[in-house]
């Protein structure tokens, strides 16, 4: 472990600096969403500057600022549609309790982004432009601004700006214009989104600290367990080595995600690296924890001296988890720097749950009949043994599955 520790510290320290939680545009091209085009440019919880740090014409930011920087954003249109003087394309930043300051709508009629004509009649809004209100708790808020096209020019790049942040809250940024003739447009560069105490996203900032205290306990533990497994190295089973490969893959799971956060929240870039590599620990500790605990429900070493014709079974399940986990996890985690998770997910989660789904249906049947067998040969200490192993499982999978319902109603 030491030796993957001092590589992570190397490449924690020679890694290139920028300045903060870099969200890059390469080429993307807006999407129709009824009048409006528009294109995602990131979503992060952020929370309020320190008093007093922020300064807007310093090239460097201080520690304890928090904003949201735009770098070289240029937007691209093809020659072939660049005859013309164009309406602008916008910048809009909100906090998302002030998403309704955005968009209105004529006559009670439906909710539009862009200014239409009967909202122009109205004296609502200028007709071609993005629909916003300030906002009624601070007044400077949304923050709106954008750029159009000369005739026969082919770039237009948006100005640079850096907005502060004065409130805690979830903000989202959104590039949008009106026009139909920019519909082949493409947007590049990139936007900064600093917290006061680094790079980090609000959602993920507590995660290094969380990482650190796991690392230091998983050394613990693995001090402990290793200290035993040398004392009594002679009465080891071949279960109590997969309980110390899961014990070591944790020390370095937890080990290289604190190190993946520590150099996000210090560069602003995901360490691809890394993150690779915590990804894949994290994957095999969980399929072959599992795979333990399906043994063991089966009386592997207690009621059987072999699994027998389900070995194949239980290899093919694991591989197969092991894989569906591990797409998941990468892309759910590698380059990751919003904190909402993009669309792929969605379809990645339903056979990484399913398979986990059968894992605790196989571990519970396997254990009814363990237990039966058990009680059946009268090894009643072996039986009270198990009653508790399949009562702990119980609560684990309550408590699991809680938790999931927690994160979906509420989080």
């Amino acid at each position: 472990m030491s030796v993957l520790s001092v590589t992570c510290c190397v490449l924690l320290f020679l890694s290139f600096i920028v300045e903060g939680s870099v969200h890059e545009y390469r080429g993307e091209r807006f999407v129709a969403k009824g009048t409006a085009f528009v294109v995602h440019g990131g979503s992060e919880g952020i929370y309020s500057s320190r008093p007093g740090y922020f300064n807007e014409s310093s090239a460097l930011p201080a520690n304890g600022d928090s904003y949201i920087r735009f770098e070289k954003i240029v937007f691209r249109r093809t020659e072939e549609f660049s005859n013309f003087t164009s309406g602008l394309v916008q910048a809009i930043v909100f906090e998302v309790e002030d998403r309704e300051t955005i968009g209105g709508s004529a006559y009670g009629g439906q909710r539009a982004i862009c200014c239409t004509a009967d909202l122009a009649k109205l004296g609502a809004c200028k007709q071609g432009v993005v629909i916003h209100r300030p906002s009624t708790k601070d007044s400077s808020w949304p923050h709106v601004f954008g750029v159009s096209f000369n005739a026969y020019e082919l770039d237009a790049t948006l100005p640079l700006r850096s907005i502060k942040v004065t409130k805690t809250g979830m903000y989202n940024l959104y590039f949008i214009h009106c026009d139909p003739n920019l519909k082949d447009v493409v947007i590049e560069g990139k936007t900064i989104w600093k917290n006061p105490t680094g790079y980090l996203p609000g959602r993920m900032a507590p995660l290094m600290n969380f990482y650190g205290f796991m690392s230091l306990a998983f050394v613990i533990l693995g001090l402990f367990w290793f200290y035993q497994y040398a004392r009594f190295w002679k009465e080891v089973f071949p279960l109590l080595n997969c309980i110390t490969l899961v014990i070591t893959l944790g020390m370095f799971e937890m080990a290289l995600w604190y190190f993946d956060y520590a150099e996000f929240n210090e560069t602003g870039l995901r360490p691809v690296g890394i993150t690779v590599w915590a990804v894949t620990f994290g994957t095999v500790k969980r399929t072959v924890a599992r795979l333990i605990i399906l043994m063991v429900s089966m009386g592997y070493g207690v009621v059987r001296p072999t699994l027998g014709g389900l070995t194949s079974k239980v290899i093919m399940l694991g591989v197969t988890f092991f894989l569906a986990s591990e797409v998941l996890e990468l892309v759910e985690n590698v380059g990751a720097v919003s904190d909402l998770s993009g669309k792929a997910r969605l379809f990645l989660v339903l056979p990484a749950a399913l398979l986990d789904a059968f894992f605790i249906i196989w571990i519970f049947k396997s254990l009814s009949a363990t237990l039966n067998k058990l009680q059946a040969k009268r090894m009643m200490v072996k039986l009270d043994i198990y009653r508790k192993f399949t009562n702990a499982l119980a609560v684990a999978v309550i408590v699991s599955v809680g938790w999931i319902c927690y994160e979906v109603c509420v989080l």
